[in-house]
């Protein structure tokens, strides 16, 4: 891997690299070096396999954080890369043409962060929220609970309970009332 990075930053000169464990790296790479990177690592250092693409929303430095996880079956590593983006312009180019399934995670990306991919295929059509006119649901300012109250009626019989008292009371009462059961050795 050590030839792999040195090689990496011959070509781009402001990788941030972290070292996870000795299967697992990360590197952090502007916006701009995300196209070239991918190709590079796909096809000139064999990180053939896409494992995934997740997003990270980090409200309080207003930015995303995409990574995409690559996996190269030869040297049997993983390499995250992780690429910042702008949270009120939240829009990243589309990789689809280097994995032809990514298209599938950027489109629910955009479909849960609202992060828009130009030029993906189905980008925006419904993923799983059908019908959904609120904020994306995965935004850390989206409001669960204020949701929840405005779209979910209060249901006769629901309470809150201790769990630790409701198990006992659930699963436990026979047991408790049951007399000690003696073993052979006592």
């Amino acid at each position: 891997m050590k030839n792999i990075l040195k090689r990496l930053n011959e070509k781009i000169d402001d990788l941030v690299v972290v070292k996870q464990r000795d299967d697992l790296y990360f590197i952090k790479v502007k916006r701009e070096h995300t196209d070239f990177i991918l190709r590079y690592l796909k096809l000139d250092e064999n990180f053939k396999h896409l494992d995934f693409m997740q997003a990270v929303d980090y409200i309080e430095n207003n930015q995303f954080q995409l990574t995409y996880m690559l996996y190269n079956y030869e040297i049997k590593i993983n390499l995250g890369i992780n690429v910042m983006i702008d949270r009120e312009k939240a829009e990243m180019d589309s990789m689809h043409r280097i994995w032809p399934h990514l298209w599938q995670y950027q489109r629910e990306i955009h479909e849960m962060y609202g992060i828009n991919f130009p030029g993906s295929p189905r980008v925006d059509e419904s993923f799983v929220l059908e019908g959904w006119e609120e904020m994306p649901p995965m935004r850390r300012d989206f409001d669960t609970l204020e949701y929840s109250k405005r779209t979910f009626y209060p249901r006769p019989g629901r309470s809150t309970n201790d769990p630790k008292e409701y198990m006992k009371e659930k699963l436990y009462h026979d047991f408790a009332k049951s007399p000690k059961i003696r073993r052979d050795d006592e």
